[in-house]
């Protein structure tokens, strides 16, 4: 994986990103190991579909880390240091989903290296999974 080197002067308003990644158990599995969240709706997919899912629920933390992937790989990336995320959750993903993750720069503070990402997930058809507000120092430029 190529990582972004994006110095400041480079950054401009609109500025974007994009990448997709597939939900897999295996991701599942290894959030559910670090988090500790058993909550059986990520993890019984019997219980899941009784609830009315149609199968174990993607952890919404595990998504919402793909905007980390973002500003850290993608948009600056390696001279990103994350300060701040603001997420809204809109629908669940599931294992299977292939998610479309995205942001471009909304502002941008000169002062302070700063700027923000407006950034959203939706999966493959369509549907806004969450969107988010990221604020990124970026450093060494």
């Amino acid at each position: 994986m190529v990582i972004s080197d994006y110095r400041w002067e480079d950054l401009l308003i609109g500025t974007s990103a994009q990448f997709d990644v597939l939900i897999t158990a295996g991701m599942m599995a290894s959030f559910a190991d670090l988090s500790g969240d058993v909550n059986p709706l990520h993890a019984d997919e019997d219980f899941a579909r009784e609830a009315g899912y149609p199968g174990r629920v993607a952890f919404g933390m595990m998504t919402a880390s793909f905007y980390s992937r973002l500003v850290g790989v993608y948009l600056p990336g390696k001279r990103a240091l994350l300060h701040g995320i603001a997420v809204e959750f809109q629908s669940p993903a599931f294992i299977g989903d292939t998610l479309s993750v995205s942001g471009a720069v909304s502002f941008l503070n000169d002062a302070y290296h700063r700027l923000e990402v407006k950034a959203k997930i939706v999966n493959q058809r369509g549907a806004l999974i969450s969107r988010a507000r990221i604020q990124v120092g970026v450093h060494g430029s």
